[in-house]
C-alpha cells in the first residue's frame, strides 16, 4: 500500500514534537514492598519529524506500547524511548506517564490502614537531548508559625500540596522521595486516622510549624545532598483555612543536568 506518509509536505518544515497524547492504559509500576502495582495512566508519546516527511505512523506508537505495558517503569524508560525512535525512524523521542500511586500507610498511634493516592509524572526525552524525570504531589499538613506565636492559644493549620519533579541519574524509588517530602512539612496527611490519631497529628504540627517558604526550603536542602537527582524542583500550595486565598513558594536547585 501506497506510505502517504513518507510523501514529501507542502511545506517542508521541522516538526519538534508529533504523536498521540491522551492513551488511557493499564500498566504495571514497580512497587518497593510489594515488587510491582497494577495501575492506569494517561500516556503521551512523541518523535520529531524531519521537514522531508508529510507525517509520522501514530500505530507504531501503540505498538511498541503494547510489547512493554508489563514492563513500565524508571529503569526501562529509554529502552522504550529507543524502540520508539526506532519504530518511527526518528532522531528523537519522548515519553510522559501520569498515574495514580497507591501507598499502603498505618496511623501514627492505633496503626489503621487505609490507602494513600499520590499523583506520579514520568518522563523521558531521548535523541538530540536525554533526560529522565519524575514528578509526585504529595498531600501534607502544614501549621503556621506567625499564628502560633501571636495566638494566646491555637494556630491556624492546613492541607497544603507539595510537587516535586526530579532529573534523575539513577534508579530510585517513590516511595523515599514521597518519605523525603513529608518530613518537611507540620505532619503528613494520612487516609483513616482514629481519634487517638487525630490527637497525636494534632499536636505534633503543631510542635512543628511550617511556612510554604520553610516547607521549600527544608526539600530543597534534603535534595540537594541525594546524588541521583542531577536537577529538582519543589513548589508548595497551601490551601488556607482562614484565607481566600492560596500561600505558594518555588524553588529549583541551581544547575539542570
Amino acid at each position: 500500500m501506497k506510505d502517504v506518509q513518507k510523501e514529501k509536505p507542502e511545506n517542508p518544515l521541522y516538526i519538534q514534537k508529533v504523536g498521540v497524547k491522551g492513551i488511557s492504559y493499564p500498566i504495571v509500576v514497580s512497587d518497593k514492598l510489594k515488587g510491582r502495582q497494577d495501575t492506569v495512566a494517561s500516556i503521551n508519546l512523541y518523535v520529531d519529524l524531519p521537514r522531508v516527511f508529510k507525517g509520522t505512523h501514530m500505530s507504531r506508537f501503540i505498538e511498541v506500547l503494547n510489547e512493554h505495558r508489563d514492563n513500565i517503569h524508571i529503569k526501562n524508560l529509554e529502552h522504550i524511548l529507543n524502540e520508539i525512535r526506532t519504530a518511527l525512524e526518528a532522531e528523537s523521542a519522548q515519553m510522559e506517564v501520569d498515574f495514580p500511586y497507591f501507598i499502603e500507610k498505618s496511623a501514627p498511634v492505633t496503626g489503621s490502614v487505609g490507602l494513600m493516592e499520590y499523583r506520579c509524572r514520568l518522563m523521558g526525552m531521548v535523541g538530540k537531548k536525554r533526560e529522565f524525570r519524575v514528578m509526585v504531589k504529595v498531600p501534607v499538613q502544614t501549621l503556621c508559625p506567625c499564628s502560633k506565636e501571636i495566638s494566646a492559644y491555637g494556630a491556624h493549620n492546613q492541607r497544603g500540596l507539595v510537587t516535586v519533579e526530579v532529573c534523575y541519574e539513577r534508579f530510585f524509588w517513590i516511595e523515599d522521595l514521597i518519605d523525603l517530602i513529608e518530613r518537611c512539612a507540620s505532619s503528613p496527611v494520612y487516609p483513616i486516622l482514629k481519634r487517638p490519631d487525630e490527637k497525636y497529628v494534632t499536636e505534633y504540627a503543631y510542635e512543628h510549624p511550617m511556612f510554604v517558604e520553610d516547607v521549600v526550603r527544608l526539600a530543597a536542602a534534603s535534595l540537594s545532598v541525594k546524588s541521583e537527582f542531577s536537577w529538582f524542583s519543589v513548589e508548595a500550595e497551601n490551601f488556607e483555612s482562614i484565607h481566600n486565598h492560596s500561600a505558594y513558594a518555588y524553588i529549583e536547585s541551581d544547575d539542570r543536568g
